[in-house]
């Protein structure tokens, strides 16, 4: 079929697929149906075979098929025709073509010979040169795999040197010189050589190698931190040596030349229990590295603050560790000196590492570490230290204490709270010394006998005696104190030196140190001391005697007092009259004690007079004795035997002393004596009875009279029975007219004779002549007597009436 030729396949495929015979006879048809088959058959002409299924589909939707079909067979025969000339058209070039191309045939296989015959000569001849360009083509693959060898190599060399030193540093464990070298391994060289599979290798063992580093450190530091656990107790005894040895303190963590440490005199070194020996650094003890090293992975990691949050948090819980005191610290100085031992230590190490680390620790943190030990440290020193009732060991924990701050203070720690809590400790020690403090239990309240000059001696170092007409008494003589005074004036000493001894090293002036001694010193005078002499004075069995002695030794170490003042201010050489020196109050404490004192003595004596006015058993309704004189009762004459050999001891005494405790036993038996007569119960008193009294009043006169103690001026002793005399008097005399006619004057004979007593006594003697005189109305001296009585008593009620209005 020629190109110009119509194409009938469209319209045959058509008719095929209607299945509509080409001989079916056509009906007629409207014109727009004629006109719709038109459009039909040029769509069928124009469409592709695979599309005409729509187009047909149009014609079966009409009714009109069948002369469709007609139409259809019309068209297809009309290009059957027009194909058919086609064909005559063009035949006779077809012809002619083949024809020519029979020809050519020939010529070709005759070019084909010739080139086969000429392709056979060339590879004949190029295959020497062939052979050549494969050697030539080989040599060139060898240098170019070669060049790219070594290029490759030169890249990868370095990676497998690096890695090769990586494992050499990890086997040693050099980690932080590690990391540095997997992190130029990482950057710099796999980068260079290339994807190879031990390059992907190596960068995924990097994280791995990395972790092993942070945890092989992190284990490192943890080692780290175990150790300077248990190493801070050497740690801070090796601080506190070295402050204690050199007297300041020096890097100890850089290792100072050994030096040899000689043996410290005093309680300061025997607090430590130092011997020869030789101190090392710090640094010898414990190891830094791992701290360093550990930083410096950690920053290269880009996690320093991790690293900086967990060994400041380690750290703070190892502080409560150590600042956790043991229950029992306080039995012994050991357990202290761990204690402070361990805290020593644990800052020791922070101000090492905050000093040689770039902000791994900082002076807040230290600091905040500083302010929560001081507290916990003096709360645990407060507690323990106030179950210590041993001076010698709160002496020693206050070495400790002190060289403890001196150590710490040399770091740069404040330190003043501790030395403040050091002061109220002071308080606490003066407080067991004080319980401590007592000399009376083994007093035997005897003067000091001396029989020799090494005696005399003895004693007079111990007590600052002057007592000249003392010293030219030939041996053997007597003391006037006894052994209480040189005990308590030497134990007074001690207590002072004491003091001093506390006061040492805790920074205080010498005015300070001064008023506390003073102070410390009067709280002993004042409460102690004055509290033992009270004890000794009201004890029930202490006797006159040792009343007595105790008025004599308080009496020497009053005056001893200034000697004492000049003790303190001569060891302490402030001057005992600065403006702002203390005063020892120990003149007033033994004068209070010398009065306590005085006055049991009058309350023994006047006891133990009663005593002896307990026995006395008087006849109130005796008569009146005939001619002669009556002789004093027992019991009276037993009691002037007693107050002679009383006062004979006083003779020690102060005079002043001696004469009122005389004055004051004289007057209570003349007291005593009126109250028997006053006494409630004796309803009646004869004159008789009077008379008896008035015999033993002339006794204790006579014993007046007699002096038994030296000092009385003419009859002042007499003038405690004057009242009872008169009184007296006054009855067995019957002067009655005399005292009612002289009353309220001057001179008055009956002056100290009181109306109310008088008529208290007339009304019991009144009483005792009505029932004693039955049948007095029946005699006329009876029944006048009687008379007079009642006259006088009448007579004594108007005075009592007059002198009360």
């Amino acid at each position: 079929m020629t190109h110009g030729a119509p194409s009938v396949e469209p319209v045959r495929s058509a008719r095929a697929q209607l299945g509509i015979p080409s001989g079916a006879t056509c009906r007629m048809a409207s014109v727009e149906t004629a006109a719709e088959h038109e459009r039909i058959l040029r769509e069928i002409e124009s469409t592709d075979t695979n599309c005409i299924g729509p187009t047909l589909r149009s014609v079966y939707d009409g009714q009109e098929h069948g002369l469709f079909m007609e139409k259809l067979d019309v068209r297809i025969r009309n290009h059957d025709r027009e194909i058919e000339k086609m064909c005559n058209h063009h035949f006779q070039g077809f012809v002619d073509s083949i024809t020519e191309l029979l020809k050519v045939r020939g010529e070709a296989q005759k070019l084909k010979s010739q080139v086969t015959e000429t392709n056979r000569h060339l590879q004949d001849d190029g295959k020497e040169l062939m052979g050549s360009m494969e050697e030539l083509q080989k040599c060139r693959v060898q240098q170019r795999n070669m060049a790219s060898t070594i290029d490759k190599l030169s890249h990868c060399l370095p990676v497998l040197e690096m890695y090769s030193r990586l494992q050499e540093q990890m086997r040693a464990k050099r980690y932080y010189p590690a990391l540095r070298t997997l992190e130029q391994l990482e950057h710099t060289c796999l980068p260079r050589a290339g994807q190879y599979r031990f390059c992907s290798i190596m960068a995924e063992n990097s994280p791995k190698l990395r972790t092993q580093i942070r945890d092989t450190a992190m284990t490192q530091l943890r080692d780290f931190l175990e150790s300077i656990r248990k190493h801070s107790d050497k740690i801070g005894e090796t601080a506190i040596r070295q402050v204690r040895g050199h007297g300041f303190m020096s890097d100890l963590l850089t290792p100072p030349p050994k030096k040899k440490l000689q043996r410290l005199s005093g309680r300061t070194s025997s607090a430590w229990g130092v011997e020869d020996i030789t101190v090392p650094g710090a640094q010898d003890l414990v190891d830094f590295s791992p701290v360093y090293c550990c930083l410096h992975i950690y920053t290269v990691l880009g996690l320093r603050d991790v690293f900086e949050n967990y060994y400041r948090k380690q750290r703070r819980k190892q502080a409560r560790l150590v600042l956790q005191p043991h229950s029992n610290m306080h039995e012994t100085l050991e357990g202290y000196r761990r204690y402070f031992n361990q805290i020593a230590g644990f800052f020791v190490v922070e101000d090492h590492v905050l000093h040689t680390t770039q902000g791994l620790v900082n002076r807040a943190y230290v600091e905040e570490l500083w302010e929560l030990a001081l507290s916990k440290l003096i709360a645990a020193l407060r507690t323990h230290s106030s179950y210590c009732d041993n001076p010698d060991l709160v002496l020693d924990l206050k070495n400790l204490i002190v060289l403890f701050a001196d150590t710490l203070q040399g770091f740069g720690f404040p330190v003043s709270q501790l030395f403040d809590m050091l002061l109220e400790m002071r308080e606490q020690y003066g407080e067991i010394l004080l319980k401590r403090w007592n000399v009376l239990d083994q007093d035997n309240f005897s003067p000091i006998p001396v029989s020799t000059e090494e005696e005399y001696k003895h004693y007079t170092s111990q007590f600052p005696v002057q007592d000249p007409e003392l010293d030219k008494l030939p041996f053997p003589k007597k003391l006037p104190f006894s052994q209480f005074v040189p005990k308590v004036y030497s134990q007074l000493k001690e207590f002072i030196y004491a003091c001093l001894k506390y006061s040492e090293d805790l920074h205080l002036s010498s005015t300070e140190v001064d008023d506390m001694i003073r102070k410390s010193t009067n709280l002993l005078l004042t409460r102690t001391l004055s509290h033992c002499l009270q004890y000794a004075i009201k004890k029930k069995n202490v006797g006159l005697a040792e009343l007595v002695q105790v008025i004599i030794n308080t009496t020497h170490l009053e005056q001893s007092c200034h000697f004492l003042e000049e003790f303190i201010s001569n060891i302490t050489n402030v001057p005992p009259d600065s403006a702002n020196a203390t005063k020892l109050y120990g003149t007033s404490t033994f004068k209070d004690a010398r009065h306590a004192a005085e006055a049991e003595i009058y309350t023994n004596l006047n006891a133990k007079i009663d005593q002896f006015l307990q026995l006395a058993d008087y006849d109130w309704m005796a008569p009146v004795p005939g001619g002669g004189s009556l002789e004093a009762s027992d019991y009276l004459m037993d009691l002037i035997a007693f107050l002679n050999s009383t006062f004979s001891v006083f003779t020690n005494l102060p005079g002043k002393v001696a004469q009122t405790a005389c004055m004051s036993a004289c007057k209570h038996i003349s007291t005593s004596l009126t109250q028997l007569l006053l006494d409630p119960e004796v309803r009646q008193i004869s004159l008789g009875a009077l008379h008896q009294l008035n015999a033993d009043v002339k006794e204790c006169e006579g014993f007046a009279r007699a002096g038994p103690v030296a000092g009385f001026q003419g009859d002042t002793l007499l003038l405690a029975f004057s009242d009872l005399r008169q009184l007296l008097e006054l009855f067995t005399l019957w002067d009655w007219s005399t005292y009612l006619a002289d009353y309220g004057k001057a001179t008055c004979k009956y002056l100290r004779v009181n109306p109310h007593t008088a008529l208290a006594l007339l009304e019991k003697m009144k009483e005792t002549s009505r029932k004693n005189n039955v049948f007095a109305q029946f005699r006329k001296t009876d029944r006048d007597r009687q008379k007079l009585i009642d006259a006088i008593i009448k007579q004594l009620r108007n005075l009592i009436a007059q002198h009360h209005t």
